[in-house]
């Protein structure tokens, strides 16, 4: 966009070429954060979410298997209790 006025042409060129450094900036700075966090990430002892979850269903079926095996001590203790001899 061409105006009568050389100074506003010139000013709008250095805006313009100010924005797109800014820009060019930001965007590595971004790239530079990203490989900051993957680094500390990596270093770091995170399991991956499909570890998570499959640790998860293990730990719950563990738990119904505990419960069900409580009720089966429990039947059990019952039955020897009631089958004591009675003096």
């Amino acid at each position: 966009m061409q105006t009568r006025n050389p100074f506003i042409d010139d000013l709008t060129k250095v805006a313009n070429g100010a924005m797109g450094a800014l820009t060019g900036m930001k965007d590595e700075m971004e790239a530079r954060v990203r490989d900051q966090i993957a680094k500390i990430l990596d270093g770091m002892d995170i399991p991956r979410r499909d570890e998570f979850d499959a640790v998860k269903a293990m730990a719950a079926k563990a738990r119904e298997e505990n419960e069900e095996l409580k009720k089966q001590i429990a039947e059990l203790q019952a039955k020897l209790g009631s089958s004591s001899p009675e003096a």
